[in-house]
């Protein structure tokens, strides 16, 4: 089950409500990032705290480990991994891209070793929905071949992709989307699938597999083939050309894409749901996204701050039990000090909360842009939160 209302739009910007089989979206939205069943170093219970609504699965990694066995026992990733709200899974075609030289592709499907225990697998596009079924997730995605930037071809490889090139990933990508969406209705999945339009760098394929898919009429448009090694510049000319260009009656989504101010831009361009591994992965990584710019909690700078890493942000690391931020008078936190201390001597708090930070702080921009688009205030609001960002911490 699937609906969308669109409640709201300022320009090209969209304020909508995504109802599913378990429960509702309010976007735009930034859907956190659970590979195997779990956002890394985070509590499913800290998730809700801090505003989640729908959080993604990875059905290549999921069918590796622990299993479809596992899975059909516990009826789903659901209860599985006891969130009971929305999931998104991803089809497995980024994960089988990412294998490079190690998988061969044919119309049939995808030839590749187990990257667990080098198992010679092989995966369809029926497959992928037969998987997504079992994990019984919300929205499910059409498996696709996600155009690299940089061709993989023996013959041309470490160029940028040619249009040709593109082209048969497109187009292979679209008559894959035929047979996931026969596939779909056949198991008479219950849950959403969303249709991925590809094409490169290059607006007319876009435009062609977007068509494609609209023939297909799937309840929701995904956007995929970005954030995968092009400049900036580029990422942003295919948000510009794809996003208005997108049916205005569904739910658009912009997959793998990014940092606070690609979030901000592709809210501009008229998506409606973003997904990265960025605030977690750079949450490991000591890389922290704050109101006034970005943070690097190993700086030895750091390492008598009694500040916390946001004064505005009223996560627990920041804010603690109180939830007070430091701007208004809170001093329940954790001071830049103890959690660079942390990072030092490897302990496992200081990722943990460096990850509730961060998700936190992505969880509530996208709060702070709903809020934007409900008082029709949305372009202030961006001008302020670029003012913000470039202060500096």
């Amino acid at each position: 089950m699937l609906k969308f209302e669109l409640l709201k739009t300022e320009g090209q910007a969209r304020r909508g409500r995504l109802t599913l089989n378990h429960g509702v979206v309010e976007t735009p939205i930034f859907m956190p990032v659970g590979t195997y069943g779990t956002v890394k170093g985070i509590m499913p219970r800290s998730l809700e705290d801090m505003g989640a609504q729908i959080i993604l699965g990875n059905t290549f990694h999921l069918w590796m480990r622990p299993g479809l066995d596992v899975m059909q026992q516990f009826g789903g990733l659901h209860k599985f991994e006891n969130w009971h709200k929305p999931i998104l899974t991803d089809s497995g075609g980024f994960q089988v891209w990412s294998l490079g030289e190690m998988r061969k592709i044919s119309e049939e499907g995808v030839k590749f070793s187990s990257p667990v225990n080098g198992d010679k697998l092989f995966l369809t596009p029926e497959g992928s929905m037969q998987i997504q079924t079992t994990l019984n997730s919300d929205i499910v995605m059409q498996f696709d071949e996600c155009t690299p930037y940089v061709s993989l071809d023996p013959k041309t490889k470490g160029q940028l992709t040619t249009e040709r090139e593109a082209r048969i990933s497109m187009e292979l990508s679209l008559r894959w989307a035929k047979r996931c969406k026969a596939e779909f209705e056949r198991l008479q999945n219950p849950n959403a699938l969303f249709g991925i339009v590809q094409g490169g760098m290059y607006e007319n394929l876009r435009d062609e597999s977007l068509a494609g898919l609209e023939e297909l009429d799937f309840p929701g448009i995904a956007v995929g083939g970005v954030s995968v090694g092009e400049p900036k510049e580029d990422m942003q000319r295919l948000m510009r050309h794809c996003g208005p260009r997108l049916p205005a009656h569904k739910p658009h989504y912009l997959m793998g894409v990014g940092t606070p101010e690609d979030l901000v831009y592709g809210v501009q361009q008229g998506f409606d749901m973003f997904d990265c591994v960025m605030p977690t992965r750079n949450a490991r990584n000591g890389h922290l996204f704050t109101r006034h710019g970005d943070l690097k909690i190993r700086n030895a700078r750091h390492k008598n701050d009694e500040r916390p890493l946001d004064e505005t942000c009223s996560c627990y690391a920041c804010a603690g039990n109180s939830g007070v931020p430091y701007a208004l008078g809170g001093r329940d936190g954790f001071s830049r000090a103890y959690l660079h201390h942390l990072d030092r001597c490897g302990e496992m708090l200081g990722p943990m909360l460096t990850t509730v930070h961060n998700l936190h702080y992505y969880l509530h921009l996208m709060r702070e842009v709903r809020a934007a688009l409900d008082a029709g205030t949305f372009s202030q609001f961006v001008a302020q939160f670029h003012a913000d960002r470039a202060r500096g911490v």
